[in-house]
């Protein structure tokens, strides 16, 4: 069953619209509610501050850091804080992982500059540390060449299994998601154009594969940009051109990309974040959709 949410950026200036358009999601049957995770925005609230008020604002949705910062939050913080909003939702919370990127920003901050391989060794012990952290009873102590923990206690535990959705890119990084992850959140076009997602499942597979796991265990998230219209309109997946057309169109890209691509959970990142878009996508292309894949 096709899974289906939309992203909001936590802007402080529109955050009460925000919180309105979270609830309309969960009232309008949405899956998932993904937040950007850029701490070193001044326009944005701090991500993990509104998905706790959304989540104490809703009753169904699922919501997750899309993708969370890594090298700003660190992991056994990260771990914490995803098993309490975890425990506090009643098992509606799920965690979106990035390795950063945004180097001199986050450098800004009083955050780490990491080369690519850098980056990918620290995600690795970011996920070793963020799963041990949920086990209760035990001391984690995992010595790494970016991350260091020495006994902590692990626990509380999340109530549900948490899923680790990483946003990766290159084909590294896929391999980790293979190897290591519960998901794939695949970047916007803007940073992963639509020519590399069907390569870049294959080497998600493979890795799984080579790893034993089951690849159909894994969660492939399709991020999309674009407005969903009143008339249709050619669309190109090319590059990272936007989306724009009608609701019945928008459903036969999903559903391509869904037999065609292998991705199992759509989330919507409209150029205009309003009530609109939230309803067409909601009323008419999530239901277009799975009527199309049956």
């Amino acid at each position: 069953m096709p899974r289906f949410g939309i992203q909001l950026a936590p802007t402080a200036a529109q955050v009460s619209s925000i919180r309105e358009l979270a609830r309309m999601a969960d009232r309008e049957g949405l899956d998932l509610l993904g937040v950007q995770d850029h701490p070193y925005a001044a326009e944005h609230v701090d991500a993990f501050a509104l998905m706790a008020t959304v989540l104490t604002e809703t009753e169904r949705l699922r919501v997750f850091p899309d993708v969370a910062n890594l090298p700003l939050r660190g992991p056994a913080m990260l771990g914490k804080a995803a098993a309490g909003l975890d425990l506090l939702s009643g098992g509606r919370f799920e965690l979106g992982l990035g390795s950063g990127g945004f180097w001199p920003a986050i450098a800004s901050m009083g955050g780490p500059t990491r080369t690519s391989g850098e980056a990918l060794q620290a995600m690795v012990e970011g996920i070793e540390i963020i799963r041990a952290m949920w086990r209760p009873g035990e001391r984690v102590r995992v010595e790494g060449e970016h991350y260091t923990v020495k006994g902590v206690h692990g626990g509380p535990a999340p109530l549900h299994r948490v899923g680790i959705w990483v946003g990766s890119v290159g084909p590294r990084a896929h391999a980790v998601t293979g190897r290591l992850a519960d998901g794939w959140a695949a970047p916007i076009p803007h940073y992963l154009p639509y020519e590399k997602w069907r390569a870049s499942q294959d080497i998600i597979d493979k890795a799984a594969g080579d790893a034993g796991r089951d690849p159909a265990s894994i969660t492939r998230m399709a991020q999309l940009v674009g407005d969903i219209t009143e008339a249709p309109a050619p669309v190109r997946l090319e590059g990272e051109n936007p989306i724009r057309t009608s609701a019945r169109e928008w459903a036969k890209i999903l559903a391509s990309l869904a037999t065609e691509t292998g991705f199992d959970t759509f989330v919507y990142w409209p150029e205009n974040p309003d009530a609109t878009q939230l309803l067409r996508w909601a009323r008419e292309v999530v239901p277009a959709t799975r009527a199309l894949l049956g």
